[in-house]
């Protein structure tokens, strides 16, 4: 097979089927397999799908609380708002 041609015969295919496949995955250019001349088959690179940035980090975290229950923390802020000297 030429470096210029996209076709190879079937049974230089069968012989070299791995060595193709990563040529394939690696030049991301299909070849066309022929069977006396004619096209029959087509190797061409998988397009691999890209994942959605929304829910990727589904089932990785677990909340083991109540997230509104109140926590008991009394804030600084809670205690200038209790104090007489409010303005």
């Amino acid at each position: 097979m030429s470096l210029q041609s996209d076709m190879v015969p079937a049974g230089e295919f069968k012989a070299r089927c791995l060595q193709l496949m990563d040529q394939v995955r690696a030049t991301r250019r299909p070849i066309v397999i022929t069977k006396r001349g004619k096209p029959v088959a087509k190797l061409v690179p998988i397009q691999e799908e890209v994942p959605s940035l929304f829910g990727r980090l589904k089932g990785h975290s677990t909340a083991r609380d109540d997230l509104i229950e109140p926590t008991g923390e009394v804030w600084d802020a809670e205690d200038d708002l209790a104090s007489p000297e409010r303005p």
